[in-house]
């Protein structure tokens, strides 16, 4: 089944690789005998769909936010907090479509410099008097 990232990033079952192992947790016995780990490896430097979707700017964006969750060009994403694999399946492919839209979406809005309102400046003037007796009062009697 594809997977919907966005309206435009839609990646195809065949570049989605699923890995499953044993989860640790709650599940008694149950846990001990399936496999309800859940790995899911998208190699995001060599995917096809997000070369046809994106204009080479925006893929080269993407993949420079997604590069700290790369590891040799793949994606992955693990899920094993459901005792289910059926859940932990849709959990991961969840995280994927998450963390890719994530690294699509627009650059915020730069901020715009504003100055500190009167009020705030006296809040702050009066927290470092405040401060300042906290600490005088800690230093040792003068001899006067």
């Amino acid at each position: 089944m594809d997977l919907q990232v966005t309206r435009e990033l839609t990646i195809p079952a065949t570049e989605l690789v699923w890995r499953f192992s044993r989860s640790s947790g709650p599940g008694g016995q149950h846990v001990n005998t399936s496999d309800s780990r859940v790995e899911l490896l998208w190699d995001a430097a060599r995917s096809r769909a997000l070369a046809a979707a994106l204009s080479p700017e925006r893929r080269d964006r993407a993949l420079r936010r997604l590069a700290p969750h790369l590891i040799a060009g793949v994606l992955t994403v693990t899920a094993s907090e459901q005792r289910s694999q059926l859940r932990n399946r849709e959990r991961a492919q969840h995280k994927l479509a998450e963390r890719v839209a994530a690294a699509l979406a627009p650059d915020p809005a730069p901020r715009r410099a504003t100055r500190p309102t009167r009020g705030s400046q006296r809040r702050h003037l009066a927290a470092k008097t405040q401060r300042s007796a906290t600490k005088q009062l800690r230093r040792r009697p003068s001899a006067e």
